[in-house]
């Protein structure tokens, strides 16, 4: 995908999008905005690609994203920072330094959660568990179950952060390790059905936490030709999600996938491309009555 056609992305993709109300509700005298940035499949790309390069030049780098995420956190108060896996494994940034790097800069740029994803595993889970420290960001995985590992009790299932009185869940599912990662990488993790994890954790952050917005962050992959479970799947199979914000299929979209859910309500579905040349901004709009409205768009880095 060229520059060019980025950009257009761009700039068609900021039209508002009403879910439930319609747009004059940003009238509303007590709205509250809260704006959501996410990245995935970074895979340790620090710096930009060179001018000549065939699909991305000079786009990505960490540098130009923490100044975009600056910015915007300059005009807007309620900013979270989400990353959807895949940090690790690229470049020889990760070959010399193993990962240490990834967590350092994302901890700069102040994310406040990510997820796992299946290269984050390619130094084995000790190599992981080495790096996690370096990061002041949250871990979280609902679906794989650290028991027994030395990532016992260091990665929750989810995590809520309150913003300007807005609850705030979000969790994590990660991809079925067959196939993708050795087994002495991830030892006695075990990986647990995404469906049933994520209606029984919405469930728990919906109904108990009371949450005001759900997110998952997946790396499970946007869709498959093949019957294996997906971003849109996971979508139509569980209810009380609000948004996925997804990883692994490296997939470029220029604005959220609706999607009705179990209940028949919209989900949105995001991914932001990868090696970080994209940021996904989607803007979620509350009124007195907690009804939501969202407005996105697709940030070339």
């Amino acid at each position: 995908m060229k520059r060019r056609e980025f950009i257009e992305k761009t700039t068609a993709s900021a039209a508002l999008v009403g879910l439930g109300f319609a747009t004059s509700s940003f009238k509303t005298k007590n709205l509250k905005k809260l704006t959501i940035l996410h990245t995935n499949d970074v895979h340790s790309y620090i710096e930009p690609f060179a001018a000549n390069h065939p699909k991305f030049p000079n786009m990505g780098g960490v540098a130009r994203r923490a100044a975009l995420i600056e910015q915007i956190r300059s005009t807007n108060e309620n900013v979270l920072l989400l990353d959807s896996g895949d940090i690790f494994q690229g470049t020889p940034y990760f070959n010399y330094f193993g990962g240490a790097l990834e967590f350092k800069l994302m901890s700069k740029m102040k994310y406040d959660v990510a997820t796992l994803g299946n290269h984050d595993f390619d130094n084995g889970i000790d190599g992981f568990h080495k790096q996690l420290p370096l990061a002041s960001f949250s871990f979280v995985s609902a679906n794989y179950d650290f028991k027994n590992t030395v990532l016992e009790g260091l990665i929750a299932p989810y995590k809520i952060i309150v913003k300007d009185g807005l609850k705030i869940g979000v969790f994590g599912l990660g991809i079925d390790f067959d196939g993708l990662v050795d087994k002495k990488n991830y030892k006695e993790t075990k990986y647990l059905d995404p469906v049933e994890i994520a209606n029984d954790t919405a469930s728990k952050l919906k109904q108990v936490e009371k949450c005001d917005l759900i997110i998952c962050l997946s790396h499970l992959g946007y869709s498959y030709k093949e019957d294996k479970i997906s971003d849109l799947k996971l979508a139509t199979q569980t209810k009380d999600i609000d948004l996925i914000l997804g990883g692994h299929t490296h997939t470029f979209l220029d604005k959220p996938t609706l999607v009705k859910n179990r209940d028949g309500n919209e989900v949105l579905v995001n991914q932001a491309g990868c090696y970080g040349v994209l940021m996904g901004q989607v803007d979620f709009y509350f009124d007195e009555l907690s009804k939501t409205t969202h407005s996105s768009k697709t940030i070339v880095v």
